[in-house]
């Protein structure tokens, strides 16, 4: 049976869910423009449609101004069209996981069954295997794993002691993390921001003050993701402090992940300054670390600073700078990198091509993006606006057929 949301599908743009949301609060558009700061033909444009509304920093201003959460705008979480049965797959265990997550801290109530096959060394196996699907954007396949191993970790960390329930807290907070990404990916934000808290409060738990740090990353992204800037950059200032001088590779691979986020903060608060400072020191990081790690997930490395390189500059609007970076980044990217940022790489290489103006080429890329990584290309708030907006002036072949796919049409 096709997954029906809890939300109607939508094809409403960016810039009418803003015109209404306007309405909403009895603005016009001069008032709307005053708030912002953006002239008042810059809203027309917006709201018309004439103008992309995908950019992470315009909504998060929009939505500040207007007192509304960033998804009102965006319109997520989006339901995958019939077509897409794979799509359909990733969406059906949302439920299963929303209830785990629910279920966290609460008495297992162990089966005598789940009590007999508690085995540490297997669920540490599942749990990278889970992580492996995630990382390589497999997400109907992650949906197929995650209920059943999430409460199978609750279980352990219910009826363990000592070291091996520290250990289990470690494997828990993997798999909420895991929970987590798929339901961002899904943009079902508000169910990742669960998992989220559950992370910390597993990462806490541990007795690894390097894991508990780790856990602040995703924290500090809540807060960022709804505008909240000075929050996250506290998080992440104290997290760096904490970690002082790294003297291990966990520690500096940590640190580099930790300047990433503030690289981002700083561009989604239009502070393209803080950004370019973060993100050097990120490279220079990653320049000591000498190699491509995973530790604690973040994927952290020359890999990643280097895929980060261009996904700031589309962050700030800045094509032309995008679309230079990703000429040195696109050609040395490890064809077994992680798919989803290697996807998310060809996502931030067809926005940049789009704010410069090369329709084709942005197509190419979000294509491209799609073969690696079909659901989260899919899903994705700004391929969709995107993909909308082109389709507003130019109604022809592969867009159309795009178009469709990601529900723009």
């Amino acid at each position: 049976m096709p997954y029906r949301a809890d939300t109607p599908q939508s094809t409403e743009t960016n810039g009418e869910r803003l015109a209404a949301l306007r309405r909403r609060r009895r603005w016009t558009q001069r008032r709307l423009a005053q708030e912002t700061g953006y002239s008042l033909s810059a809203v027309r444009a917006f709201e018309q449609g004439r103008r992309s509304l995908d950019r992470g920093s315009l909504i998060l201003q929009f939505s500040r101004a207007l007192d509304c959460h960033p998804t009102e705008i965006t319109g997520q979480p989006y339901t995958p069209t019939e077509a897409d049965r794979a799509g359909q797959e990733a969406m059906a265990a949302v439920a299963g996981v929303r209830r785990a997550l629910l279920r966290h801290g609460r008495p297992a109530r162990a089966t005598e069954a789940e009590a007999a096959r508690l085995d540490l060394r297997e669920l540490t196996a599942r749990v990278a295997h889970a992580n492996r699907l995630r990382h390589s954007a497999s997400l109907p396949r992650t949906a197929a794993v995650l209920p059943s191993l999430l409460r199978d970790l609750q279980v352990a960390c219910d009826l363990t002691t000592g070291d091996e329930q520290r250990r289990a807290y470690g494997l828990l907070a993997s798999g909420y993390e895991c929970a987590m990404q798929y339901l961002y990916k899904l943009g079902r934000v508000s169910d990742a921001t669960l998992a989220t808290e559950r992370v910390r409060w597993a990462a806490e738990r541990t007795g690894d003050p390097l894991r508990a740090l780790a856990s602040h990353w995703f924290e500090a992204g809540e807060f960022l993701s709804i505008g909240e800037h000075d929050d996250a950059a506290d998080i992440i200032d104290n997290a760096l402090c904490a970690l002082g001088t790294p003297g291990t590779p966990e520690a500096l691979s940590l640190a580099g992940a930790f300047h990433l986020k503030a690289a981002l903060n700083s561009a989604r608060g239009d502070d393209s300054a803080a950004a370019d400072r973060h993100l050097e020191r990120a490279r220079a990081t990653a320049d000591e670390l000498g190699a491509d790690r995973n530790d604690f997930q973040l994927q952290f490395g020359p890999t990643n600073a280097a895929i980060w390189s261009v996904s700031l500059p589309v962050e700030m609007g800045r094509g032309r700078d995008a679309v230079r970076a990703a000429e040195h980044v696109t050609g040395s990217l490890p064809t077994d990198f992680a798919a989803e940022r290697r996807s998310q790489h060809w996502i931030d290489v067809g926005r940049g091509h789009w704010y410069n103006g090369q329709r084709d080429e942005a197509l190419d890329a979000f294509l491209i993006a799609e073969r690696i990584a079909p659901q989260q290309t899919r899903m994705h708030a700004g391929v969709r606006e995107t993909v909308r907006t082109m389709l507003r002036t130019r109604r022809r072949g592969g867009l159309v057929e795009l178009g469709l796919r990601v529900g723009a049409l």
